[in-house]
């Protein structure tokens, strides 16, 4: 009866539309970031296993990135609920409209934050101790809006620490080929998140918010393909480093072409198109892994 009478109290209208409040805060309708973080992490998983990766592994990865992102979103719109208000895009946030507290805030990423830890439980202790500055990184980075001028740069640390964790979980150390391509990481975050700051640029400067791409001026759009050039190159290095065969390589072409298309849309600087090619930058996640997949698959 008891559990009978949990259960109902969890199915109440009330009940159902703080739910639904607090999925709108993890942005569970909007599983872009979500995407955006798990590429790399499954770009580290088969290469941490030479294409064989353990189940395990991969799942303990995919659930720890999706937790950790949600309890990111929590805290980043906390962090930013009096700035998004007053940004057309972001004023419909939770945070921003004032329908969550601090203690609901606090509750629910505490909750999402010990469920990312139970996901390492199957790993060693050195793991466990990458995730301290993982953890760090993810939940100071909003407030590096306030004084930093590329903030985007300090996401792209944060959005790569899964990276030397699954390498440290899968082998028990952290090899060059991981740094490499946390490295690459860190520099495709640069390039998308700076498409997506032009999209804003004109609130934020209002704001007095920093960005890479207020900081970048007029060569916003030249710096965040500056970014996607060094990011190539650093892909080319760990393509070299594993000794892909010509797939990978056709990858690397296809990834060229869409960055290409990407220049070609922010051009202008429209906020929408700024925003959708920030969206796009899914294929180029999906590509890469699809590169390394297929290299493990023929050899």
């Amino acid at each position: 009866m008891k559990a009978l009478s949990v259960f109902s109290k969890l199915l109440h209208p009330n009940m159902l539309a703080r739910f639904a409040v607090y999925a709108r805060l993890m942005r569970l309708d909007r599983p872009i970031g979500t995407l955006l973080l798990l590429w790399p992490t499954l770009w580290a998983v088969w290469l941490a296993s030479d294409g064989r990766p353990d189940f395990t592994v991969l799942a303990a990865f995919a659930a720890g990135t999706f937790l950790m992102r949600s309890a990111g979103c929590v805290v980043n719109d906390w962090a930013d609920r009096d700035i998004d208000g007053h940004v057309a895009r972001t004023a419909s946030r939770p945070a921003a409209q004032g329908l969550v507290s601090k203690s609901e805030v606090v509750k629910l990423t505490l909750v999402l934050c010990g469920l990312a830890a139970l996901c390492l439980i199957p790993f060693d202790f050195k793991t466990w101790l990458l995730a301290v500055p993982a953890l760090f990184l993810a939940f100071t980075y909003p407030y590096t809006k306030r004084f930093f001028p590329v903030p985007q740069l300090y996401l792209g640390l944060a959005f790569s620490f899964g990276i030397p964790m699954v390498f440290m979980a899968t082998l028990g150390e952290i090899p060059a080929l991981a740094w490499w391509l946390f490295a690459a990481n860190v520099f495709w975050t640069l390039a998308y998140d700076t498409i997506y700051a032009i999209a804003d640029k004109a609130d934020d400067l209002k704001l007095s918010v920093q960005t890479s791409a207020i900081t970048l001026g007029r060569f916003d759009a030249e710096g965040a393909m500056l970014c996607y050039a060094i990011f190539d190159l650093l892909m080319m290095q760990v393509g070299l480093m594993i000794n892909a065969v010509w797939l990978y390589w056709l990858m690397l072409v296809a990834v060229v072409c869409w960055q290409w298309r990407f220049y070609l849309n922010i051009q202008t600087r429209e906020p929408q198109a700024c925003f959708d090619t920030f969206l796009q930058n899914n294929k180029i996640g999906l590509l890469w892994f699809l590169g390394i997949v297929m290299h493990y698959a023929y050899i």
